[in-house]
């Protein structure tokens, strides 16, 4: 077996099972607000352009996906983000869901015999870790800054350490954090790359979802706006899973510098990761449309704007800038660890958050997801507000203990 296997951390999710294991729940219906799996239904017209290409089933499906889809993806990225002509052949890969292709850009661009670093947010989605140690590189972690908007301290980061990266993964809007990248950090992070040479995978799954007029600064974007048109050694990564409801279709896309691309088309050539003809098909029909994003983006929008005041009666928690976490101290009012509060709450209130401690590591001296929990406002609105109103209720009662 592989040896590296043994580096691997439970997953998040994991935990919270162990945690809750042998827990009598509360009375009440259960209510999670544990996994960021979209609940909003998915849109009529893209079940029915998946049914209706079902014979695609009985061809190979190639790895560079269709002309139309690449192109389909290339109109998006145009329009979304202002950008000029993206060449659908050499910057567009179709993927199988952002999450398998931001592992599989690990294993095809670090050299393990370097001493390599990959750099990962501090908390942070777990496939980052896993797929640094699986490619024989060691994570060093950039713990989020509060004060920066829970921007990553890549300041911290000592010139030692920069000179190991082969990879940096930055999540804007952020997993758990909700917090969107400026374009000062984004030049940040591209002089650092230019300086020691790494490559950034920017993790753009949740770019759609947003509470503000103006809708977040994608990685292509900033780099076009600073003059990179080549967007060297990026690569950004995008999903349909959360803009569109379709987490069980696995579709989303890379898109960047073209020589990168070149390379990791060739990796996946290899390992297997060509997309099926009927989701190819479904996934035309769904970057195409931009009717059907306003509507669920609305519904989020209506979910936070109640949810949110609740909560702050009890918890430290703002708006995000994006995304459908909330990243909540649990502090506030009582003195109880992210932990005991996730199982306390299931238990007496059957609602299921996750504790922020399980999204972090312990790095410089902290871990920054201490105290915290995140919350997945996923569900229809109603749903989250029965969650909240429990939430509010159970706090109050620690808080007067």
């Amino acid at each position: 077996m592989n040896p590296l296997l043994d580096k691997l951390q439970p997953y998040p999710f994991e935990k919270l099972r162990l945690l809750l294991n042998g827990v009598q729940p509360g009375p009440q219906r259960p209510v999670s607000l544990g996994i960021g799996e979209p609940k909003h239904p998915t849109p009529d017209f893209i079940k029915d352009a998946l049914a209706g290409n079902l014979a695609g089933l009985a061809v190979y499906p190639s790895t560079p996906g269709t002309d139309p889809l690449r192109g389909a993806i290339a109109g998006w990225l145009e329009r979304r983000y202002g950008l000029p002509k993206i060449d659908p052949a050499t910057q567009v890969l179709p993927v199988n869901g952002s999450r398998e292709a931001l592992f599989a850009l690990a294993q095809a661009v670090i050299d393990p015999r370097a001493d390599a670093l990959v750099i990962c947010p501090n908390p942070f989605y777990q496939i980052y870790e896993g797929a640094a140690l699986l490619a024989g590189a060691t994570p060093y972690f950039a713990n989020s800054d509060p004060a920066r908007n829970f921007a990553p301290d890549f300041a911290s980061v000592p010139p030692d350490a920069w000179k190991r990266v082969q990879l940096l993964y930055i999540c804007s809007p952020g997993n758990p954090t909700g917090a969107v990248l400026s374009l000062d950090d984004w030049k940040e992070l591209f002089d650092l790359s230019d300086r020691y040479g790494f490559v950034i995978a920017a993790d753009e799954c949740y770019s759609e979802i947003y509470f503000k007029p103006e809708a977040p600064l994608g990685s292509l974007e900033a780099a076009h706006k600073l003059g990179r048109a080549d967007f060297r050694n990026l690569i950004a990564f995008s999903s349909l899973s959360k803009r569109s409801n379709v987490p069980g279709m696995r579709s989303g896309f890379v898109a960047g510098d073209a020589a990168l691309m070149k390379r990791f088309l060739l990796y996946r050539t290899y390992s297997g990761g060509a997309m099926s003809p009927p989701v190819q098909a479904a996934s035309i029909a769904a970057w195409n449309d931009e009717g059907h994003v306003v509507e669920n983006r609305a519904k989020y929008i209506a979910k936070f704007s109640q949810v949110t005041p609740l909560l702050q009666q009890v918890l430290d928690v703002d708006l995000p800038d994006a995304g459908f976490y909330l990243w909540a101290r649990v502090d506030k009012l009582c003195d109880i660890s992210d932990v005991e509060y996730a199982k306390r709450l299931y238990a007496e209130y059957n609602v299921t958050v996750l504790p922020g401690s399980y999204l972090a590591r312990d790095a410089h001296g902290i871990n920054p997801g201490q105290n915290r929990i995140r919350m997945a406002l996923v569900a229809e609105v109603d749903e989250c507000l029965e969650a909240a109103h429990r939430i509010v209720e159970f706090t109050g009662k620690l808080a007067r203990r």
